[in-house]
């Protein structure tokens, strides 16, 4: 099977996994090892439990770096943070299917307010009749492989096939959107995810565990075997 993407495969590097106690730097680090940007990961303690950050710490990230960096809101009621964060010189927003019921309107206000727009699935969250009204309004589409919520997690292996399917909804439209998976995502999986499709990959552990330029360079080899298949 080969479904590689018509895009630049990107590696961004999830904050989630940064030392929060020194969070430039770590995004810095990142970046100079040739990351294509940074991955925001907003939690509320309400959609999942978890609390990170929001559009202010956020904020200090992009000027800190002049870096592209993109907000993943896992949050509820997202409509009532888009603003701020695309205040915050965010370049793309993206929200979850799960936590608005009024998707359509939500990634509208995102495109209104200047970002790309997204939308994310939960593992358990089918694909055709989530996506298929909205796909017009939609520059990124977040295929979730954990539950979200914490970082180390061990890849879905179901969730593979949801890859594949997205990528085929995204042809099917003729839309230019991307296609970014999240969760357990590292140098030995990310063949086979770009493989299926995916063009922007996600990862927190798998870069910020260890040797930061190494584990980049390891994801970037990998991606290259794939690209060359």
């Amino acid at each position: 099977m080969n479904s590689i993407s018509k895009h630049q495969v990107r590696i961004l590097p999830s904050l989630l996994a940064a030392d929060f106690s020194r969070l430039g730097e770590e995004a810095q680090r990142a970046l100079s090892a040739g990351a294509h940007g940074l991955h925001a990961d907003v939690m509320d303690g309400q959609f999942v439990p978890p609390i990170t950050f929001g559009a202010d710490i956020t904020r200090a990230v992009v000027e800190a770096t002049g870096a592209r960096v993109d907000a993943h809101l896992m949050i509820v009621e997202p409509e009532k943070q888009i603003e701020a964060f695309a205040k915050a010189g965010v370049k793309g927003i993206t929200v979850h299917v799960e936590a608005t019921a009024h998707l359509h309107r939500v990634l509208g206000m995102i495109r209104d307010a200047g970002c790309e727009a997204g939308v994310s699935l939960n593992p358990a969250t089918p694909v055709t009749e989530s996506l298929r009204y909205v796909m017009p309004l939609v520059d990124r589409v977040l295929i979730m492989t954990v539950n979200p919520g914490w970082g180390g997690q061990k890849f879905i292996p179901e969730g593979l096939d949801k890859v594949h399917k997205v990528a085929r909804l995204i042809e099917a439209h003729e839309s230019n959107a991307r296609l970014q998976v999240d969760g357990g995502v590292t140098p030995e999986n990310a063949g086979v995810l770009v493989r299926h499709g995916a063009d922007e990959l996600v990862a927190g552990s798998a870069v910020y565990k260890g040797d930061v330029a190494a584990n980049i360079a390891a994801f970037e080899s990998q991606i290259r075997a794939a690209l060359t298949v």
